[in-house]
């Protein structure tokens, strides 16, 4: 792979550290969690190839950029003023929209609440879905799961979580993206579905021994000495914010996503199954006004990009052609 060039760029009242290449058309590229900038190094050479100029930051909170620490400086309205304030420092009105994990609903969000900033948009793995429910998430969540263990209200204990992955960060790292991988073993699958409310994240998961072929010794090498730099708070404390989101933008119930949209996913991908029995997909449509496409890559997991990076690559410029060609 060969290294972008990094510029570091002042937006909405932070810092953040983007990789920047090429020449045309702005796309924007985010990531999730437990990711980095380094999570589309498949997908850069590509787009650039296409005419593309290509702009991908560290989150807010993550790698190089800056982490602040309040719960409430993670807001989604925060972190879509933080996208609209990187197109605009790099000189651009508009930009195409392209995220994965926390980076979709960054994106879709960025879409349906400054239409005027958004050519078109991608996201991956987690659907568009409005405000989300009729109760906050944490409440749905906690309805649902019972005394089953679920991350997303792990991560919401403070300072819990963290010392979990921050007392052995590449054991952390490694077992994170196996379990959460087309790749993952029937044996590790049945240790999460055993586990309990009180069980921590990485409780019956293995640090895989080979790596999947997707990820690289030098891949994980990159994103430990990250992580092992700026500790996983920042990424948390997004998830900390899901329940004051959903209070804070009731007009998700009524907004659509005007820009031309797709959606893309992993066949093993188990956040379409967050909730038993069914395909969160199949409740998108109503939220948009141009859905081109809802697109699963066989064979992929979570980390469907990284996974099977030709295949997305693929189904992203076809995309882009027919936004392009109006």
């Amino acid at each position: 792979m060969t290294e972008p060039r990094f510029e570091r760029i002042q937006t909405n009242g932070i810092t953040l550290e983007v990789a920047i290449e090429g020449e045309g058309p702005l796309c924007v590229l985010l990531h999730g969690w437990p990711e980095l900038w380094l999570s589309w190094r498949h997908q850069i050479a590509p787009l650039v190839a296409a005419g593309y100029r290509v702009a991908v930051p560290d989150v807010r909170g993550y790698g190089g950029s800056e982490a602040p620490g309040p719960v409430q400086a993670y807001a989604m309205t925060t972190m879509t003023a933080d996208v609209v304030g990187l197109i605009e420092a790099l000189g651009e009105r508009r930009a195409i929209l392209i995220g994965h994990d926390w980076g979709a609903p960054i994106a879709w969000h960025t879409a349906v609440l400054h239409p005027n900033h958004v050519d078109a948009v991608v996201g991956m793995s987690v659907p568009y879905l409005g405000r989300g429910g009729p109760a906050p998430p944490t409440t749905v969540l906690r309805a649902m799961y019972k005394e089953r263990f679920f991350y997303i209200l792990y991560f919401q204990r403070p300072e819990v979580p963290e010392a979990e992955f921050e007392a052995d960060v590449r054991s952390a790292l490694a077992k994170i993206y196996f379990a959460n991988s087309a790749d993952v073993t029937a044996e590790v699958r049945a240790a999460m579905r055993a586990r309990t409310r009180q069980s921590g994240y990485l409780d019956g998961l293995v640090v895989p021994d080979p790596l999947p072929a997707w990820l690289t010794t030098d891949d994980l090498d990159r994103y430990v000495a990250a992580y092992e730099r700026s500790g996983f708070r920042g990424g948390l404390q997004r998830y900390r914010n899901m329940d004051a989101d959903w209070h804070a933008l009731p007009q998700l119930d009524r907004l659509k996503i005007r820009a031309p949209a797709l959606f893309v996913a992993g066949q093993y991908d188990s956040v379409l199954r967050y909730v038993p029995g069914m395909n969160l997909m199949s409740g998108m449509d109503p939220f948009f006004e141009d859905l081109r496409g809802k697109v699963v890559i066989p064979g992929a997991g979570h980390w469907v990009q990284q996974e099977r990076p030709h295949e997305v690559n693929q189904v992203l410029l076809e995309f882009l052609g027919s936004v392009a060609k109006g």
